[in-house]
């Protein structure tokens, strides 16, 4: 295993600096798809005369879309390759931002973000695998992190993207281009990052540990020859052949099946850190954030700009965390974002346990607007600075080769199904009590301290053979 000292002056290949971004572009589209309805949400519900609860369900529906195509992704993954996988993928979320444009009625809308919800389910999936499997050992994390980076950056250009439209119609439900509807031109803007994910697909080598598992060591020698040339390429190809052989042995033969109530015990520990980063309640901040700041008597306008200007936030930290990950490691940073995310979420609880009125008259009187406008903000910030990225992280290193792509697929697909328990809840929690809810989600936050601490080991500095054995003990899995 390499020093700390050589993993953080060890030069990173420019190819693969450019595979992994090019690779993570399906997080922009995941982190696109996810914020750009907060916008909209307002002005659907005005268009198509919406209760509550069918206005959530709007919202929510393309989560489920996101959890089936994450479980998808790991069975088209290890059948056709990563790239395919993509540009399906891609194929999807474009063929959802013109259908959602266009939608004549609600239930036209719901099905055109259930289909987009399939697309980003499978980008969700091969990014963060196809990332940690190029990526040479000692900037693994660095890299990995890129996806949240590309996550909280598609973030940000929905919300900027949201702003202009809105502001350049006059609102949300106003005409603008061709007599469209400024909503409609939010989701129909998601056609061109898809454009552009589908033409990166075309123009990226498939990832060698796959090709290995296929046979095709030869084009598998290639492709780690041209992305590391400085690397070891014949050890890598054997410690792949080596995991591949100890499965065999093992009985393992790619089998997400174990002991532990039907699983592997790995893969609950990638599911229980996918459930846990949504339970903390993040979406609630990007999904109703414009709809929470007008309730608490900011305008649309300076809704929209707050929203922005949080996701700038979330970039930056996500920027710091890339830097630390490979310096201090996976499990410092995981413990003090828990506590961070806990005592922000608890002050969020404090200060709307002194909001007065109801629904959308609801306000916080004197200091306390201020105060859960900035323990929001910090929430932001510990969130994007350690589960946003590091969750991620963790997913595409922790599982045995033979079962990445459908491990992380179903991990996926629960952190997707829990986003949407997530975002369908908060509407009605937070109608019943504001302070309970923000109190609910501070309490996952302390959760996800101790299941790191007692749960998830360091991985740092490890390839990706080396850090499966932390989580599953050579021949200790009989299936």
């Amino acid at each position: 295993m390499s020093t700390a000292k050589e993993q953080t002056t060890a030069k990173i290949p420019r190819r693969v600096i450019w595979l992994a971004l090019a690779g993570a572009v399906g997080g922009f589209l995941f982190g696109f798809d996810s914020s750009v309805v907060n916008g909209a949400v307002d002005a659907i519900k005005e268009e198509f005369a919406l209760s509550e609860a069918v206005t959530g369900f709007a919202v929510a529906i393309a989560l489920l879309g996101c959890a089936a195509g994450a479980y998808l992704a790991g069975k088209v993954a290890d059948l056709y390759g990563r790239i395919p996988a993509m540009k399906l993928g891609a194929l999807l979320f474009l063929v959802s931002a013109i259908g959602t444009g266009f939608a004549f009625g609600i239930w036209d809308l719901i099905f055109w973000r259930l289909v987009g919800g399939l697309g980003i389910g499978l980008a969700s999936v091969i990014a963060p695998a196809y990332i940690s499997e190029i990526s040479p050992r000692h900037v693994r994390g660095r890299l990995a992190s890129l996806q949240q980076l590309a996550i909280t950056t598609g973030i940000f250009a929905a919300l900027l993207s949201d702003a202009l439209f809105a502001t350049g119609a006059g609102g949300a439900n106003q005409g603008f281009w061709l007599g469209l509807e400024a909503w409609r031109w939010m989701f129909l803007g998601a056609a061109v990052p898809a454009v552009v994910y589908g033409w990166i697909a075309y123009t990226l080598p498939e990832s060698p540990r796959f090709l290995v598992f296929q046979g095709k060591e030869e084009e598998a020698r290639k492709v780690f020859d041209s992305i590391a040339p400085a690397e070891d390429t014949d050890r890598h190809i054997r410690e792949i052949q080596e995991a591949i052989e100890e499965d065999k042995l093992a009985g393992q033969k790619g089998s997400l099946r174990g002991k532990t109530f039907g699983l592997q015990a790995v893969v609950w520990v990638g599911i229980t850190l996918s459930v846990l980063q949504q339970f903390v309640g993040i979406n609630v901040i990007f999904y109703y954030s414009t709809t929470l700041w007008k309730a608490v008597g900011f305008q649309e306008k300076d809704s929209l700009s707050i929203s922005v200007a949080t996701s700038i936030t979330n970039i930056l930290v996500t920027l710091v965390a890339i830097a630390l990950v490979d310096r201090i490691g996976r499990r410092p940073i995981l413990l003090a974002g828990s506590i961070g995310m806990a005592a922000s979420l608890g002050t969020m609880a404090l200060a709307f346990s002194s909001a007065v009125g109801s629904g959308s008259d609801i306000s916080l009187p004197g200091a306390w607007g201020p105060v859960a406008l900035v323990a929001a903000n910090i929430f932001v910030v510990s969130f994007g600075a350690s589960w946003g990225p590091l969750v991620w992280v963790l997913l595409g290193e922790i599982f045995p080769s033979r079962i990445r792509a459908r491990a992380l697929g179903l991990a996926a697909a629960a952190q997707w199904v829990a986003n949407f328990a997530i975002t369908l809840s908060f509407p009605v929690m937070a109608a019943g009590s504001l302070p309970l809810t923000y109190a609910l989600y501070a309490l996952f936050a302390a959760a996800s301290f101790f299941f790191v601490m007692f749960k998830v080991p360091e991985t740092n500095g490890m390839s990706l053979e080396q850090a499966e054995t932390l989580f599953v003990p050579k021949g200790s899995v009989k299936i």
